[in-house]
């Protein structure tokens, strides 16, 4: 018994340790499996912070690689010629959407059907039949009349199409007669007509990069047969001030790898050069009636004076160039700089970066007669609309404070020095939405960078003022736009302060050229759209929306819930957005090639999207629509009252296509991707659901597809 009792114990005991050792094995097994994946997880964190290390590199060399290229890509854009600017008379045709279709008329047979089968008497039999009679008869009088009330909406509405018709082509062939008649001005020498035209080819060129600016005062002398232009050059910052950034591991940091002043300076020269030589190119190619010996260009820059510290227009370079020494040139193949300065003995700053100025050449205003200012009417003529553009800083901002105060408030502008960022300051005493508000002009050209939105709110913080107000002769980019969303700022773009002052009994214009992002795309669609009181108030009923155009499709979306939302859409490649303006949303209805559109939704839908997916931009792979809470209309919703939400694929003719379901919301969520539209490799397009959601509303999720988000 003792024996056994004995063998029992080391059995338990070789049982007990082959346990702890296997318990031992695992656990280390566990704790190396553990450090690998630590080590794989820390090496793929290393390679992504690496990598992207590399992409904001090679940004950086793409930015520097477009500035150093300017001229030979210039080069390459075709010469803008008169003919661009005749519109073509095809109009839009007559679509009149629902209107187009018959009301449907009912059938007896189908009312007769109801009673087939009865075995009642043949009283009851004959009753049944006069009743299903006479709901035949109700059905085709109301059927009857709403087809009259459709023929008669429908011939309003045909009146009025081809009342908006007549005025089209009426107003097309002004234009185009107007064209020859400014053909002919040129070749008998008419100054302002020449003014007119080159202006008009400088402002439609391909050449120039959207960051670059396009400004331009221009007179022509006939007696000499000289053209005379002031050109806005980039200022100095557009030159990348990092030449490279790297990945430190230890400190998981991006080490920025500031770019020499020296070779920074060097390459701001150079872009200077290029930018006269390619207004020179741009000039002499559009010449094509020969009115051109010699072009002067003056380049100048709007920032403060170091002598004086006001704001002026400081001149770096200047050339003149007649036509014959230019023609000699082969502008792919020289040194900018040397191009300018040996080649045409024109000026060129040695030190532009600290605005050291050149003696300017002949000026715009030493030609004698108008001198047009960026396509506009004549600058400085006593009764014309002044140029928010040439008007002295001191008098725009007076400007800007006058307006406040001809809306009803008080204000006064700040002094120069020691303003907080704040140039004019006003006082709204309307009850509840009144209070303290401050205001910062900005006299751009091009569009306000985010970071100047977030400047203004860190101002109002700081201040204690109800509302901040950003006034610019410029626009805003979705990014300004949506970190102002739901907080106290109101962004007013250059339009719609040309706007207010006209509501106002003021005077302004914003130089009178062609809104730059219509630069290149001719004086004339081929297709313009109906104006919007094509449906005026008081009207026939007609469609409660524009009809669609061929070959584009509807995306209906509707949900449960009453939580107010944005439906926003990007259009991306892989997971990017392609620009800014490639994010539709409320402040940026339509894509730059007209694409993608927000459009009215007609019921059952809450917000609706119009795309035509065959004239996407080639590299766009996919559509991604968003949906983000409204923070205005609820500044503390989130998206858990978003359920049953569901995308509708329309036709042309508002037929549903396809029903497309997308995820419902999460408490706490404020965005969410519906879904994409990723093309295929045929061409065709599938729909992908989504489902992510964002806490940090349509900011984080904005980020995320590459939008500079204030």
């Amino acid at each position: 018994m003792i024996g056994v009792w004995a063998e029992a114990q080391r059995q338990q005991q070789r049982t007990q340790l082959i346990q702890q050792r296997e318990a031992e094995r695992r656990r280390r097994e566990y704790e190396r499996e553990a450090a690998r994946g630590r080590r794989e997880q820390q090496a793929a964190y290393k390679q992504h912070r690496e990598a992207e290390a590399r992409r904001a590199t090679e940004r950086l060399d793409a930015e520097v690689a477009v500035l150093q290229g300017l001229l030979a890509s210039g080069c390459r854009a075709p010469a803008f010629r008169m003919a661009s600017l005749v519109r073509s008379e095809r109009l839009e045709p007559f679509a009149p959407g629902r209107l187009e279709h018959p009301v449907p008329m009912p059938q007896l047979r189908d009312f007769q059907q109801q009673s087939s089968g009865w075995t009642l008497g043949s009283g009851r039999r004959a009753q049944a039949e006069r009743e299903a009679h006479d709901r035949y008869t109700q059905a085709w009088q109301a059927a009857h009349a709403a087809e009259q009330e459709r023929l008669r909406q429908l011939e309003a509405y045909r009146q009025q199409y081809d009342r908006w018709a007549a005025e089209q082509l009426a107003g097309i062939r002004r234009h185009n007669s107007g064209l020859t008649e400014l053909a002919a001005s040129l070749r008998a020498g008419d100054p302002e007509a020449a003014v007119e035209y080159f202006s008009a080819a400088l402002y439609a060129s391909t050449a120039w990069p959207e960051e670059l600016p396009h400004q331009v005062s221009a007179a022509y002398d006939p007696a000499m047969r000289q053209l005379v232009l002031d050109w806005e050059l980039p200022r100095y910052g557009v030159v990348p001030e990092v030449k490279a950034v790297r990945y430190m591991p230890g400190t998981d940091q991006d080490k920025e790898t500031a770019r020499p002043v020296t070779q920074r300076r060097a390459l701001y020269r150079d872009l200077l050069a290029q930018c006269l030589l390619l207004v020179l190119h741009e000039v002499y190619a559009a010449d094509e009636f020969g009115v051109l010996d010699s072009v002067v260009v003056n380049g100048f820059v709007d920032d403060h004076d170091p002598v004086t510290g006001r704001e002026a227009q400081l001149v770096l370079a200047s050339v003149q160039a007649p036509r014959s020494a230019f023609s000699a040139l082969r502008l792919e193949q020289v040194s900018a700089v040397d191009c300018l300065v040996e080649g045409l003995r024109g000026q060129l700053s040695a030190r532009p970066d600290q605005l050291t100025a050149v003696r300017a050449g002949r000026r715009p205003g030493e030609v004698g007669g108008g001198v047009v200012s960026h396509g506009g009417a004549a600058a400085g003529g006593g009764e014309d609309e002044p140029d928010l553009f040439q008007m002295d800083p001191i008098a725009f901002e007076n400007l800007v404070a006058e307006l406040f105060r001809a809306m009803g408030m008080e204000a006064v502008t700040t002094q120069r020095s020691g303003d907080g960022g704040v140039d004019v300051e006003a006082v709204d005493p309307a009850p509840i939405r009144g209070g303290r508000i401050v205001v910062q002009v900005k006299r751009y050209r091009n569009t306000v960078p985010p970071t100047a939105v977030r400047d203004l709110y860190g101002t109002v913080q700081d201040k204690g003022a109800n509302k901040g107000v950003l006034v610019t002769t410029a626009s805003f980019g979705p990014g300004s736009y949506t970190f102002a969303n739901g907080k106290p700022l109101e962004l007013v773009p250059g339009v719609e302060l040309v706007e207010l002052l006209h509501r106002y009994g003021l005077r302004g214009r914003l130089g009178g050229a062609p809104v730059p992002a219509q630069r290149g795309a001719g004086a004339g669609a081929d297709a313009p759209t109906l104006p919007d009181t094509r449906f005026p108030a008081g009207g026939p009923a007609v469609p409660e929306v524009a009809p669609v155009p061929e070959g584009f499709n509807v995306l209906g979306m509707d949900w449960s819930g009453r939580v107010a939302l944005d439906v926003c859409a990007l259009v991306c490649e892989g997971g990017r957005v392609l620009s800014e303006d490639h994010f539709v949303f409320f402040n940026n209805p339509r894509t730059p090639d007209g694409s993608v559109r927000s459009r009215p939704h007609a019921a059952p839908d809450k917000a609706a999207v119009e795309v035509g997916f065959d004239v996407l931009p080639q590299r766009a792979d996919r559509l991604v629509l968003v949906a983000a809470v409204d923070p205005e209309a609820d500044p503390h919703a989130d998206l858990a009252g978003f359920t049953d939400a569901r995308i509708r694929l329309l036709d042309t003719a508002g037929q549903e296509i396809d029903r497309l379901e997308v995820s419902d919301g999460r408490a706490g969520e404020t965005a969410l991707v519906l879904g994409s539209f990723r093309r295929r490799p045929n061409g065709d397009w599938k729909f992908v659901i989504g489902g992510k959601g964002y806490r940090g509303g349509l900011e984080d999720l904005l980020r995320e597809y590459g939008v500079e988000v204030a």
